[in-house]
């Protein structure tokens, strides 16, 4: 019925946008075929796809992107937001020793309350909470300084607590993935924390190079291997 039906006589009557997308190697219906139509439709907008496929499901990704495309007015996949920014990873030291000392309904109140001091300093310095990472947080800032004083008074605040944390920043460009941040400056955030003590805050030679006659002091702590991150970085932790 459908190799039978010829809708060309109404096809210029159709008034909204329209996409023809075929395969110049279609081996049922011709590309001519879907030039013809979308000549006759005002307006159309033809892509010709490359491939042997009548139907889109062996290869259904270029189809989708055209029609991606066509839909809301932006390239698929196209360039990912990228912005500078200063991240700092929180971390509780030993937490799982603390969890089973105090119990799972008292170690749940202290994560409670170790998140609320979190919140409560980023609101103070404009910082953005990006995600929880277990008992640990990462933050965006648009400054260096204003992150640095986060985390000396994130770790101050969880003291009355009985808590300990550590601090870890780095400052470079990011890519923005709806909430989340992504890229190897996010990496290496986290392992600039990863080498932190108790109650300590470290920051990369970026963070301490930007923040340079802020006021804020630093102690030399030599050159590190960052797991994952290419080269050694000198990393510095912030004296208070």
């Amino acid at each position: 019925m459908a190799a039978d039906t010829d809708a060309r006589a109404v096809l210029s009557s159709i008034s909204a946008p329209t996409l023809v997308v075929h395969r110049t190697g279609d081996p049922i219906i011709r590309v001519e075929a879907g030039r013809d139509l979308a000549a006759r439709i005002p307006g159309a907008r033809l892509v010709e796809l490359p491939g042997p496929d009548h139907a889109f499901f062996s290869d259904p990704d270029p189809v989708c992107d055209q029609v991606e495309e066509f839909v809301t007015g932006a390239p698929a996949h196209g360039e990912p937001d990228r912005v500078l920014a200063t991240m700092l990873f929180s971390d509780i030291v030993g937490s799982t020793r603390t969890a089973a000392e105090v119990g799972d309904r008292r170690w749940h109140e202290l994560l409670d309350a170790y998140d609320a001091v979190v919140r409560r300093q980023l609101e103070r310095v404009r910082g953005r909470s990006v995600k929880h990472t277990g008992d640990g947080h990462l933050a965006a800032f648009d400054g260096p300084a204003r992150a640095i004083k986060c985390g000396l008074s994130i770790r101050d605040g969880v003291r009355p607590l009985g808590l300990s944390v550590r601090v870890g920043l780095h400052t470079g460009e990011v890519e923005l993935r709806e909430e989340d941040l992504t890229g190897i400056s996010v990496v290496t955030a986290a392992r600039v924390m990863a080498h932190a003590g108790d109650d300590q805050v470290w920051v990369s030679q970026t963070v301490r190079d930007l923040v340079a006659g802020s006021g804020l002091r630093f102690e030399d702590r030599g050159e590190h291997e960052l797991k994952g991150v290419p080269g050694k970085w000198r990393l510095w932790q912030v004296v208070d």
